[in-house]
């Protein structure tokens, strides 16, 4: 099995070549003392100079999806565990804190609300994806995966303030962490609208109530709680002192993090309760309206069957039925069901059946 799995390696590197850097490295950059050192880099030089170098420097590199054949280089050079990669290229991973020798493994969901469905569209309401990070003593690698993901603006930010970004790679996995839990709350606030305005729809004394909505809206809540309730246990151990790669410095800022994702996890399970309600209540109102429905069929069935009565007794074929040759017997039976029929509209109306 290992020697199957060094041809395969083999294999893979000498195809890597082929492959342009741009075509899957979003950006290779060297920062010290909290600030980027200027020019391009590739993996190789950046992690020579940042090894050649006196100080606190590091590499930052950042993946799009890329394949088992792109990655292969990388974790060649930086050392990357073989069982954190298969993870990082397949993807679909539970978020997660993972511990190899001196590397931290750490997958995190991320989340983007794509707004409710216009009548007859489908898509999903919230699109997940995933960040991986690789954390080493003088590396970061970030591989995403999903379009919704970009941490350009979070480089960016780190970029505008030396003085975190010199703290180290432990930083650069906070403002990661940080900026996904962000996006949760920006997409529990967004779902807290939508629900809002499914209550006040099921609520409306007329209104129309689609419970495929709340089936729906219930479903995507699922998806954002298996996104955001597992990662619970990894940034509290990042705040516990798990690993001597994130310093005791940083470890407080891991906390804020952690109390926003409590705010997330507490808000998704009010959704979760607040959508059963909704969907007991929509059942109930479905099932109000169609007894309502009975009892107005039931009470014009009611008012109907008086003059079919009367008409099946005068329609049988007798000779001696009583006023059947009197003068008045067609007008009297007239009055009789135009009474019958208005008494009885008017003790059904009465009882709010019609």
């Amino acid at each position: 099995m290992r020697a199957h799995r060094q041809v395969r390696r083999e294999t893979v590197l000498s195809n890597k070549l082929r492959v342009p850097i741009s075509a899957y490295v979003v950006d290779c950059a060297v920062y010290a003392d909290g600030h980027r050192l200027p020019g391009r880099w590739t993996h190789e030089r950046a992690l020579a100079e940042v090894r050649e170098r006196d100080d606190d420097a590091f590499v930052w590199i950042g993946l799009h999806e890329p394949d088992e054949e792109q990655i292969t280089g990388i974790a060649d050079v930086f050392g990357l565990h073989e069982l954190a990669v298969e993870d990082a290229v397949h993807a679909h991973q539970r978020p997660k804190l993972e511990r190899y020798d001196d590397m931290l493994f750490m997958v995190l969901k991320t989340v983007c609300y794509r707004g409710r469905p216009e009548e007859g569209a489908e898509h999903e309401i919230v699109e997940t994806g995933e960040v991986m990070v690789f954390l080493g003593p003088d590396f970061v690698i970030t591989v995403r995966h999903g379009d919704h993901s970009s941490l350009r603006d979070v480089r960016r930010t780190l970029e505008a303030d030396p003085e975190q970004l010199a703290l180290g790679p432990a930083a650069v996995l906070h403002a990661i962490a940080d900026h996904v839990v962000d996006s949760y709350l920006d997409v529990t606030t967004a779902i807290e609208d939508d629900i809002e305005e499914m209550e006040t729809q099921v609520f409306a004394p007329r209104a129309s109530v689609d419970s495929e909505q709340i089936y729906v809206m219930k479903r995507e809540v699922l998806e954002l709680k298996r996104a955001v309730v597992p990662l619970g246990a990894p940034v509290r151990k990042l705040t516990e002192g798990y690993s001597s790669l994130v310093p005791h410095d940083v470890r407080s800022y891991f906390r804020d993090v952690d109390d926003h994702l409590v705010t997330v996890t507490e808000r998704i399970a009010g959704f979760n309760e607040l959508l059963t309600t909704l969907i007991d209540a929509a059942l109930a109102k479905i099932t109000l309206r169609q007894n309502t429905d009975m009892r107005k069929i039931s009470a014009y069935v009611a008012i109907i069957s008086v003059p079919t009565m009367i008409a099946g007794i005068y329609g049988m074929n007798f000779d001696h039925i009583p006023e059947l040759h009197w003068t008045l017997g067609y007008p009297m039976v007239w009055l009789v069901i135009i009474i019958s029929c208005l008494s009885l509209f008017r003790v059904f109306r009465r009882n709010q059946w019609l």
